[in-house]
């Protein structure tokens, strides 16, 4: 295992919903489609028609889960 691996959080036992439900409460919808430009976020968003989207298009569900591993990483003195 190497240094980069070790220090990233895992999406182990984290469900998409979850993700697209943490990612909406703290950033708001209008964040999320800035961070990842996608209609679903962009006009009339919700987490349903988000996952619907995310499930059938790898790209993207690999762009939100960066994004969620992006704001869940530590914030300098919580080590």
């Amino acid at each position: 295992m190497n240094n980069k691996s070790a220090n990233r959080p895992s999406l182990e036992g984290i469900t998409l919903e979850m993700i697209v439900t943490q990612l909406a409460e703290r950033m708001g919808w209008e964040a999320m489609g800035a961070a990842v430009p996608i209609r679903c976020f962009a006009h009339d968003p919700s987490i349903k028609s988000s996952l619907r989207f995310l499930r059938k298009t790898p790209w993207a569900r690999k762009k939100v889960e960066e994004l969620y591993l992006e704001q869940a990483k530590p914030t300098g003195s919580e080590n």
